[in-house]
């Protein structure tokens, strides 16, 4: 089938994938993220493939083997949480933003719940993903925090380490994956932030 090969129009260049190749790539993961979040990670690739509407061979032609795919469920996920950072901080008080990206934060730990089998099975293939949690979500996270401090929304002192650490340890859902108890527990711990705040700090 040609839908999975990549174009590349000019000679030199990074193959481009083409639209529906990145269509089913992107079907794949949405599925892959569903069915490990109801049946782990070890529910036959069968089932991601039929919800996703495309064949298991194009399935294996993307992820050919199961941790591939696992590790590209958990960097879709892990990405689009950091990259929430920037587009709240355009849309939202600083504040505001750090505090809704918060409760984003809240639906990549649960995203993260269906894949925590494998990622902690010391399996070797996964080795490198804490690095790339790191570099992703800390920078994303101390620039908000920055922010929220400067504007005085949030009370300076704060470690951003620290504070990453206590919003994943809160966001963890209830056993039948429940978030509801997550996001009220964020929501104290960033209110809690507020508390004694300058809210005339560098503002003109």
């Amino acid at each position: 089938m040609t839908e999975d090969l990549p174009d590349q129009t000019e000679q030199g260049k990074k193959p481009r994938v083409r639209a529906d190749a990145q269509r089913n790539l992107d079907a794949l993961l949405l599925a892959a993220k569903a069915v490990f979040a109801s049946a782990g990670v070890d529910a036959p690739v069968r089932e991601i493939a039929e919800r996703a509407g495309v064949g298991v061979g194009t399935l294996y032609r993307h992820f050919p083997q199961r941790a591939d795919l696992i590790k590209a469920v958990f960097r879709r996920e892990l990405d689009a949480c950091a990259d929430a950072a920037t587009q709240l901080a355009h849309t939202n008080t600083p504040g505001d933003a750090l505090a809704a990206w918060a409760q984003r934060f809240v639906d990549f730990i649960s995203a993260k719940r269906g894949l925590a089998d494998a990622l902690h099975s010391g399996d070797p293939a996964y080795e490198a993903l804490p690095a790339y949690f790191d570099a992703r979500l800390r920078p994303a996270l101390t620039e908000l925090l920055s922010a929220a401090v400067a504007a005085g929304d949030i009370r300076a002192g704060t470690d951003p380490d620290e504070l990453l650490r206590a919003i994943a340890r809160l966001s963890a859902p209830g056993p039948d994956g429940d978030t509801a108890l997550g996001r009220r527990m964020v929501g104290l711990l960033i209110d809690g932030l507020r508390y004694g705040a300058n809210a005339g700090a560098d503002k003109s």
